[in-house]
């Protein structure tokens, strides 16, 4: 081990150096902590690793230092405080709190103390350095436990994601960084995008403001754009097989059909992100990454959840991410033999009733759900005259049946950015399910609107974005 005492004696050395002026800031320190990471990787054969630092700006967001794995895979995260300060008044503190909630391997540490903790239990502590001998002796710091300093980041380098998550497990993770990206990133950045009076994510607000939502606060859209991140993530995890998956790759796996995800994941995916925004988009695109997700909708369905697995998903997804959103929402999943029910009676009402023979699937009948939430009742009225006009005539056309008729006439709004996201993706499933394929000029005609909004809301421009860009972008959130 003389090789890691050398290592560990070069580290506190440097952060001599670099506090030896008594003008040193926590970030002075950084760089030698980032070479101790990197020197630990190597020692543990870590090859490829990758430490990048985040800009601190407030005393929220995100944690100071990501540690990649070299394959584009978070290995954990590194929470640093200036030298001296009591880690354990920190480990208490609701910062910390939050970050152990949210990110299963992080360190805490004062330079000198490290502090690992996984699924939010501390598994180790070891005082590396003390941080007093720099001030009070004018020299660097002995090094006082180099082997248990090479014991932890051995443990932390060792960490991985899961393999195979549950249906609920995967929501709970998810839920746990949608909320951290809603509260700890998205707030932050709308906030200080605000004062400035330009940005990206208030772009974003102020057309959401102006097109769809008039009274939209900045608390109520972070809520928006958070889920929205989320939900288009797993969008287009379910769209990815067995190709690597991460936020960059996200955009080529969302559906064209889908225009607003389309066009917000340009962004997400190509643009340039505020640091924090990035890092938690890509925590969140990791864990869909690790996860069978087509495997657990398949196993939502086995257990007796019925055969809309994804709403489902979305319903155990919402219960742990925010339970007084669902219940001041309404977003409470109807029974499908409920849903059943209803839409058999409208089928028989218009045979017998309207003169329709072919009920749901007769030419003519158009449908719309004013407020449609993640299209049950329209997915059922699907398969209502699907298995109508299969049984009136054979499943020979079915396709043709599917592009003319359903595509053609049955509509559906909704307000809310997740459901509607989860319809799309849901009404795609179905439609394959009835062997239908959405081509890149087909789309399901659920838009994304305010019904009870009857007025002409203003006109706004993105910034960055000319009139017509601008235009284009609200013209593909209302398909």
């Amino acid at each position: 081990m003389i090789a890691i005492h050398t290592t560990a004696d070069t580290y506190f050395r440097t952060l001599f150096e670099a506090g030896r002026h008594g003008d040193a800031r926590e970030e002075s320190f950084y760089a030698p902590l980032a070479d101790l990471v990197r020197a630990m990787a190597e020692f543990h054969g870590a090859t490829g690793l990758t430490v990048t630092t985040l800009p601190k700006q407030t005393e929220a967001g995100n944690p100071d230092f990501r540690v990649w794995d070299g394959r584009a895979r978070i290995t954990g995260y590194i929470e640093a405080k200036k030298p001296g300060v009591n880690l354990d008044q920190i480990e208490t503190s609701p910062q910390l709190k939050r970050y152990l909630h949210t990110f299963p391997n992080v360190i805490l540490t004062d330079f000198y103390e490290f502090r690992l903790y996984r699924d939010g239990q501390r598994l180790a502590r070891v005082v590396a350095g003390q941080s007093f001998v720099p001030g009070s002796l004018k020299s660097p710091s002995p090094v006082c436990d180099a082997d248990g300093i090479a014991d932890l980041f051995g443990q932390f380098f060792s960490f991985s994601l899961p393999r195979r998550f549950t249906a609920r497990t995967l929501a709970v993770e998810l839920a746990k960084r949608t909320r951290f990206l809603r509260d700890e990133v998205v707030a932050l950045e709308l906030a200080e995008e605000e004062k400035r009076g330009r940005g990206d994510i208030l772009g974003f607000y102020q057309a959401f403001k102006s097109f769809l939502i008039a009274d939209l606060s900045l608390e109520q859209f972070a809520d928006l754009y958070a889920q929205t991140v989320t939900y288009g993530l797993f969008a287009a995890r379910t769209r990815s097989g067995g190709k690597g998956f991460d936020r960059r790759s996200a955009f080529d796996c969302i559906p064209r059909t889908i225009g607003i995800l389309r066009e917000l994941f340009q962004f997400i995916s190509y643009g340039d992100l505020p640091e924090a925004l990035k890092w938690s988009v890509d925590d969140i695109a990791e864990v869909l990454a690790a996860a069978d997700v087509k495997r657990l909708l398949d196993q939502f369905y086995r257990e007796g959840k019925g055969r809309d697995p994804i709403v489902h998903f979305y319903e155990t997804f919402l219960s742990e991410y925010d339970p007084s959103e669902r219940e001041r929402r309404g977003v409470y999943y109807t029974p499908e033999p409920v849903v059943g029910y209803i839409v058999r009676s409208v089928h028989a009402l218009l045979k017998s009733r309207f003169g329709k023979s072919d009920g749901l699937a007769a030419e003519g009948v158009t449908l719309l759900d004013p407020a449609a939430g993640t299209m049950t009742f329209i997915a059922e009225a699907a398969r209502q005259a699907a298995a109508e006009y299969e049984a009136s005539y054979g499943d020979g056309s079915m396709s043709e049946f599917v592009r003319d008729h359903i595509l053609r006439n049955f509509h559906a709004f909704e307000l809310m950015m997740a459901p509607y996201a989860v319809g799309h993706l849901k009404m795609s499933f179905l439609l394959e399910e009835l062997g239908y394929a959405l081509t890149d000029d087909d789309r399901f005609k659920l838009y994304l609107t305010n019904t009870l909004e009857f007025e002409d809301l203003a006109q706004c421009e993105l910034p960055g974005m000319t009139h017509a860009q601008s235009r284009s972008l609200i013209s593909a959130w209302s398909r």
